[in-house]
């Protein structure tokens, strides 16, 4: 099925104010479900993507000075927690921008940047925003990092189309995107926990009877691997590569703004 088909609370409305409402609805149990639904694997995959980004700018020369300070975009952020652990691992002396369509989510990242140091408030702020059309002109962003989010764009090419807008010549995109395992028994595993174990945390944790019921369902019709990858293709990147990580169940892409 086509995922721009697939909408969280189903009809044919407006799959970014759906998904926008969504994610304001469970904003609240956000970071809990995340780290319950993935045993807390999902910090490792995200340090595994962030570092293979900094190995990636640092092999073209892309990190920042004080004089040109390095600029990076943080799409569908959340509640900020790739976008504060950017800061961590290719910080000080860059600038990071988090966006996001939902407002209930931005509002406990803010929250969180208030408590935190001196130095990542200085160099991150957030911004609502409609990936299909940010707010920003061409050619802006050194990389740009896209966690758990394209699956949710209500027009995927659209989306990578304006993400290769937004960097410069040069600028490296990193996704991080769930995916079914490819292995029979981990995906028959995969199925039966996400379909029925996740979907039944989900409402009793976050009260939304749809939210973690159509988290399987974006998963299983969003193309991953080399679909994923031919997509970028299409929208003009280049030197492509990607990588699934135990238990098969996420995947990271890498790709390049050509010069």
């Amino acid at each position: 099925m086509n995922p721009e088909q697939i909408n969280p609370y189903g009809g044919g409305g407006d799959k970014s104010r759906q998904v926008e409402a969504m994610f304001d609805s469970i904003a609240p149990a956000y970071d809990f479900m995340n780290t319950a639904m993935t045993f807390g694997m999902h910090r490792h995959w995200r340090d595994k993507a962030l570092t293979m980004l900094a190995d990636r700018l640092a092999d073209m020369a892309r990190f920042g000075s004080a004089a040109a300070p390095l600029r990076l975009l943080d799409v569908a952020c959340g509640t900020g927690d790739v976008t504060f652990r950017l800061y961590d691992i290719l910080g000080p002396g860059i600038e990071i921008t988090g966006v996001d369509l939902s407002a209930g989510m931005l509002k406990i990242a803010r929250q969180k940047l208030e408590k935190t140091d001196a130095g990542r408030q200085k160099a991150i702020s957030f911004s609502q925003a409609d990936c299909l059309a940010l707010p920003y002109a061409a050619d802006t962003f050194d990389a740009a990092t896209v966690a758990y989010g394209v699956r949710n764009f209500s027009r995927l090419a659209d989306g990578y189309a304006e993400l290769y807008r937004v960097l410069k010549p040069g600028g490296v995109l990193c996704v991080i995107e769930l995916c079914e395992p490819v292995n029979p028994l981990m995906r028959q595993g995969y199925r039966m926990y996400a379909r029925h174990i996740i979907p039944a945390i989900g409402r009793r944790i976050s009260k939304d009877s749809r939210a973690y019921s159509y988290l399987p369902e974006s998963i299983a019709a969003c193309p991953h691997r080399q679909s994923m990858a031919a997509l970028m293709k299409s929208a003009g990147f280049t030197d492509i590569t990607w990588r699934a990580l135990f238990p098969g169940a996420v995947a990271i892409y890498l790709a390049t703004k050509p010069l």
